[in-house]
């Protein structure tokens, strides 16, 4: 969220969160003005069951006023999560989708892959790459798996700068290859 939707959000949530409690107090008779209590009655009828309805409301919409305050200053959402480095000339923000397209793009190079899928977590040693992918079959697994995980740890290391503490690979199936039937001419 940018900063005017957040100032928007709080501003909001303390008019209604206000409003709320006005409510709270008007309809359980908090104050002892005469004319209030009248403007109640009027609203409601003089009707208890109606009082109780218009309290229950107003207290969901401050729990609702106060989710929306406490929103208003987390943390957007909206921002990817990166990798960050600093270096002599200033920082680097590298967006971990970027990592996962690095991933993928090494990964597509063995051959025999399809169907990739990648996931990167950052940790204390360095990147945690998980890549997911679907393979011929034609090729052995175990060699095919070193090859990935070299060939991507190389590939991220040496574009972003950013030490691989380990890849892992899921073999999740085997493609099916269309299979092509001969017609016969009798």
């Amino acid at each position: 969220m940018n900063m005017l939707d957040r100032l928007l959000l709080f501003l909001y949530s303390l008019i209604i969160g206000a409003a709320a409690v006005v409510a709270v107090v008007l309809a359980a008779g908090g104050f002892n003005v005469v004319w209030l209590k009248e403007v109640v009655d009027d609203i409601t009828g003089g009707y208890r069951p109606a009082q109780a309805a218009v309290i229950v409301g107003a207290v969901v919409l401050f729990l609702i006023s106060l989710r929306f305050f406490v929103v208003s200053f987390g943390r957007g959402r909206g921002v990817s999560p990166s990798i960050n480095q600093r270096t002599e000339h200033g920082d680097i923000q590298i967006s971990v989708e970027t990592v996962e397209n690095l991933a993928l793009k090494a990964a597509s190079r063995s051959r025999g892959v399809k169907d990739l899928r990648a996931r990167v977590r950052v940790g204390e040693a360095g990147l945690h790459i998980t890549i997911r992918a679907f393979v011929d079959g034609e090729s052995a697994i175990p060699t095919l798996s070193e090859d990935m995980q070299r060939t991507i740890s190389e590939q991220i290391e040496e574009t972003t700068g950013i030490p691989v503490a380990d890849v892992s690979i899921f073999i999740a199936n085997l493609t099916q290859a269309p299979t092509t039937f001969k017609s016969r001419v009798e």
